[in-house]
């Protein structure tokens, strides 16, 4: 900055994902060459192993910057529930059970009053989840880590015939559940937006009674109580909206997601794009924006999916356009439509 320049002058300027950071092209490139070098293997959000008549199903996650917001505001209460919930959620999105869960926490220091908070947290989220807690690891490597993080890995156990097929097909309907909120995704561009203008101790102006930081702290919202109903209402494929926001539904195929009627978006992320001028395109590919779980299923099924579970009818599948089928590899890009948006992976 010269010294001719208003140091207000940048606020207005957009915000996008990568500005803060985070690449998510360059991501997705990295962790295709990691499984290139570690081979492939089986299974899309989880991956699986044949154990027989069955397979066993494990995926690992964590809950990212949101823990710099719980850190500003010592307030570690939800974060179990985040690392719980993103591992299980991608369990159910491939049709698997979840069953056990172990976490690693790493810390600069050990502090009994986190980790307790931090337990709390996890042990709430099992609960819900119907998942057993089995332990875990906390590790203290104060020359690695400033401050802390955690991940977790997921086990889960799937019947031979009861995955989903994994790949939507032109005709299916698309059903679809609200997410609770910003869950734990998109944070780094969410923290750099929020604070722009304000403190996480701030009232959150869409709901006074609130602060800004317990609006970026709802916990994500677990869907494993829609398992046993996906399976029942032959589910083609189903997304779980978490990196890449709404583009995840291509991950069910290379197809053209009409999207008519979606969740409508909670304040949080209103007020993300505002404080951050953070363009329409960018928040729906980096956030869920109100939406935290998709399935494709048959029309035949869908509004009986959608009354028994409290979920919506959100739209469709239809054949990609040839324009829209730009070859990668062996597999064309597929295309969410969206609020008036054409989003591509």
């Amino acid at each position: 900055m010269t010294g001719n320049e208003d140091p207000d002058e940048n606020i207005d300027e957009e915000l996008t994902y990568a500005e803060t950071g985070v690449d998510i092209a360059a991501s997705e490139a990295a962790t295709a060459a990691l499984v290139g070098a570690a081979g492939e293997f089986e299974g899309d959000y989880a991956g699986l192993v044949d154990i027989g008549e069955a397979y066993l199903a494990l995926a690992t996650d964590g809950v990212g910057t949101k823990l710099l917001v719980a850190e500003a505001v010592d307030d570690y209460s939800t974060v179990g529930i985040d690392c719980l919930a993103m591992n299980v959620n991608d369990l159910v999105a491939q049709g698997v059970e979840p069953v056990a869960f172990v976490d690693y926490l790493a810390v600069e220091q050990p502090d009994e009053g986190t980790a307790e908070q931090i337990g709390e947290g996890l042990r709430r989220g099992a609960a819900a989840a119907g998942v057993a807690l089995v332990g875990g690891e906390t590790a203290v490597l104060p020359d690695i880590v400033s401050g802390l993080d955690i991940a977790g890995a997921c086990a889960g156990l799937a019947a031979k015939g009861s995955l989903f097929p994994g790949e939507a097909e032109p005709g299916n309907a698309l059903v679809g559940w609200p997410s609770s909120g910003i869950h734990s995704n998109g944070l780094t561009l969410a923290r750099e937006a929020v604070t722009r203008e304000h403190e996480y101790t701030d009232p959150f102006p869409p709901d006074p009674d609130r602060t800004i930081a317990d609006a970026l702290l709802e916990p994500t919202r677990l869907y494993t109580d829609l398992l046993d109903s996906l399976r029942e209402h032959d589910t083609h494929a189903a997304a779980h909206l978490t990196g890449g926001g709404w583009t995840n539904l291509t991950r069910m195929g290379p197809h053209r997601y009409e999207i008519a009627d979606p969740f409508a978006a909670q304040p949080i992320f209103g007020f993300v794009e505002r404080t951050g001028s953070v363009d329409d395109r960018e928040m729906h590919r980096t956030f869920n924006m109100g939406t935290g779980f998709v399935a494709a299923v048959s029309p035949e099924s869908a509004d009986t999916l959608a009354t028994a579970t409290d979920g919506r009818v959100l739209g469709r599948v239809e054949r990609a356009e040839s324009t829209e089928r730009q070859a990668s590899g062996d597999r064309a890009d597929g295309t969410v439509h969206v609020r008036g948006l054409d989003l591509q992976s």
